[in-house]
């Protein structure tokens, strides 16, 4: 079971560095008006590409707790396995309530089932 948790928790980190790609370095690609489902007028706007960019840093973070999570002992990595697949739930549920249901599942799904996992082996 914690190889599953490990591979859970690898994929949400990797999900996170996808999305901090998409919004700091790829927000007018294909991929990300898709992803976001935004207009392309409205990311000729500097000001909105600047918060794309600030968001992407934040789930860079994200990513980054959860990695370092492996590289530290046990009796902390879950400690902060727990805080940061909590962050990522509490995110996905802000965003669905403030920009798209679908979110909560995206983002947050995958967060979902790794926590459930780690309670379940603590």
């Amino acid at each position: 079971m914690q190889i599953v948790l490990d591979i859970l928790v690898i994929a949400v980190a990797i999900e996170h560095i996808f999305i901090m790609l998409l919004e700091m370095f790829f927000i007018k690609s294909s991929v990300a008006k898709r992803t976001f489902n935004i207009d392309s007028k409205l990311l000729d706007k500097k000001e909105v590409r600047v918060m794309f960019a600030n968001q992407g840093l934040y789930n860079g973070f994200l990513a980054a707790g959860l990695f370092w999570s492996f590289f530290i002992p046990e009796s902390m990595s879950t400690q902060l396995k727990f805080f940061f697949l909590g962050c990522v739930i509490i995110a996905a549920i802000y965003g669905a309530i403030t920009s798209n249901k679908n979110i909560f599942i995206k983002q947050g799904g995958l967060a979902i089932l790794a926590i459930i996992l780690l309670i379940y082996l603590m």
